[in-house]
């Protein structure tokens, strides 16, 4: 099967995977709307549509940035604008074709990222080590750019290849993904030198990636870093606060509540029996499987194995 992007529309990848995610308490989700809420999604087209945008103006979509901003629809279409003048500026509705990480199987080994399988609610989940990071030896190779390039990319990727396809196995709409951030033998110099790094890489999920996180775990947490988080939580959403959870060294069993153990790698308590390489580079989920690919075709890679 290809991996290239194919030239079907919009609207026929859409349908090809369910827009109904499973059934929720909370309202302004396509499977719980009242009535208000299905009157602010029309509306909000409607006044995207007078603007001149044609694209992602589908419910889920418009949802998710209503609900990022309270349902206040003045400042949920001025993030629309805003995310819309960043794709066209960035680069970001043509990245997928444009750009090649091919540094990455270098890169990975200095911060190790990757997606491997699902959670319990179908989420694909997103591993991140930031303890092992070293910037500077990074920086000889690669760009701080091209770093956030490349996390632009993963985030597209997700968008247009891994939600559809985790939808499909899932048979219903999945929007967000579960992340675990494994900070073990983290130092003050290594944060100190990422951190740079980190606050890009969190505006660009905070402004143009709204409501798509799911759960966010920190493991191996060094002592003090609850009492740190403390602080910063009357600044951030309860929502988001919601979702972040900080365990220290003894995390499994709290991670096994919300990832299959087959499908947690054994380095994290689980039994995926994934080597180190096949992690950063193999990208193994739904996203892979035939029987999940629709006409999106199956995800590409930013580089060349």
């Amino acid at each position: 099967m290809t991996t290239t992007m194919t030239s079907v529309s919009e609207e026929e990848i859409l349908t090809s995977y369910p827009q109904i995610c499973a059934p929720t308490d909370q309202t302004g989700y396509t499977s719980n709307l009242t009535e208000e809420q299905k009157q602010l999604v029309l509306q909000f087209r409607e006044e995207l549509k007078q603007l001149g945008y044609i694209h992602r103006l589908d419910d889920a979509n418009l949802l998710r940035f209503l609900r990022a901003r309270k349902f206040n629809l003045q400042l949920s279409k001025d993030m629309f604008i805003a995310c819309e003048e960043w794709r066209k500026d960035f680069g970001t509705n043509t990245i997928l074709q444009d750009f090649k990480y091919e540094e990455k199987p270098i890169v990975a080994r200095m911060y190790p990222t990757y997606y491997h399988k699902t959670d319990k609610d179908g989420r694909p989940c997103y591993y991140e080590e930031l303890g092992k990071v070293d910037l500077h030896k990074m920086l000889k190779i690669t760009t701080q750019e091209r770093m956030l390039k490349n996390l632009v990319w993963e985030y597209e990727a997700m968008c247009h290849y891994r939600l559809p396809a985790c939808s499909r196995k899932a048979g219903c709409l999945i929007e967000t993904s579960c992340t675990v951030l494994d900070l073990k033998g983290i130092s003050l110099t290594s944060a100190y030198n990422v951190i740079g790094y980190v606050r890009e890489a969190s505006k660009i999920g905070q402004d143009y990636y709204p409501e798509r996180m799911g759960k966010f775990y920190l493991i191996n947490s060094p002592f003090g870093f609850s009492t740190a988080f403390r602080l910063f939580k009357p600044f951030l959403d309860p929502v988001t606060v919601s979702k972040i959870h900080i365990l220290g060294y003894s995390y499994q069993k709290e991670l096994l509540k919300q990832i299959p153990i087959e499908n947690l790698p054994v380095k994290f308590g689980g039994k995926s029996e994934a080597t180190d390489d096949e992690l950063l580079l193999k990208d193994i989920g739904p996203w892979r499987e035939e029987q999940y690919i629709g006409p999106e075709n199956q995800c590409p890679r930013p580089f060349e194995l």
